[in-house]
């Protein structure tokens, strides 16, 4: 298991939802943790609820000047770098030929050229600093495709792809990189959806975040021998289809 004592790990997106679980599931690994969020009250509230081993910092995760004050803070507050977990993301509804170039634009932006901006200025810190891990946060839409947010689909795709080259590119500082595949959980981005969207799968429930942020635990502290990998957590969704046959079925397939 790394030794992550006196070293500081930053979370995007870590106001409340997924983020503000896994930045209170690496506090208890041993790291300090920056909150790093736009949401100001809310990324306060949960650093504050943290305790003294976390702090908030405000980011936009596409503004390279605010990504380099946040990462300087975490090493003065915190120590050297270990962990970045890219988890900031939104979504816009709307198909292909009705969703605005902008708001297309918009969403790619924040989903993977912010998840990119991070990492590539992240990446030097680890480097330096001997080895680290940085987990981004794609989704099963990064696996499969989805009708009416294909913006949001195109980002998390190219976040897994992002993920692979990343890993190819410092596995020889000793830094893992990793994406993990949520289902439908329980954050406020899926706050308005009807719960039978996970009536099909397998385990026919939305997830939580503190499952999410116990799988960033595992990368971050066990999966020691893992990079460039894809840690799908969604119930089962992805699996494929079950086949009901009918009751008087007979033959074989």
């Amino acid at each position: 298991m790394p030794e992550f004592h006196g070293r500081s790990a930053v979370v995007t997106g870590g106001a409340h939802g997924i983020g503000a679980a896994i930045a209170q599931t690496l506090v208890k690994s041993g790291l300090r943790v920056v909150v790093a969020d736009l949401l100001d009250a809310e990324g306060t509230a949960t650093a504050e609820s943290i305790g003294p081993t976390a702090l908030f910092r405000h980011l936009d995760v596409t503004d390279e000047s605010g990504w380099r004050q946040v990462l300087d803070d975490a090493e003065a507050n915190f120590g050297p770098l270990a962990v970045l977990v890219n988890n900031a993301g939104i979504v816009d509804f709307g198909r292909i030929e009705s969703e605005s170039p902008a708001m297309f634009r918009h969403v790619v932006d924040v989903n993977l050229f912010g998840a990119w901006l991070g990492m590539h200025l992240a990446a030097r810190r680890l480097r330096a600093n001997g080895d680290g891990v940085i987990v981004n946060i794609s989704s099963t839409a990064g696996l499969v495709g989805y009708s009416g947010i294909a913006g949001y689909v195109a980002s998390k795709w190219g976040l897994r792809g992002l993920t692979k080259a990343a890993a190819l590119e410092l596995g020889d500082a000793g830094i893992r990189v990793c994406s993990v595949h949520p289902g439908p959980i329980h954050t406020p981005m899926t706050a308005g959806f009807d719960a039978s969207i996970a009536s099909g799968q397998p385990l026919p429930r939305f997830g939580e975040p503190e499952e999410v942020a116990a799988m960033v635990g595992f990368i971050v502290t066990d999966a020691t021998f893992s990079t460039g990998s894809e840690f799908v957590i969604d119930g089962g969704a992805t699996a494929g289809m079950t086949l009901v046959a009918p009751a008087q079925a007979h033959g074989t397939w």
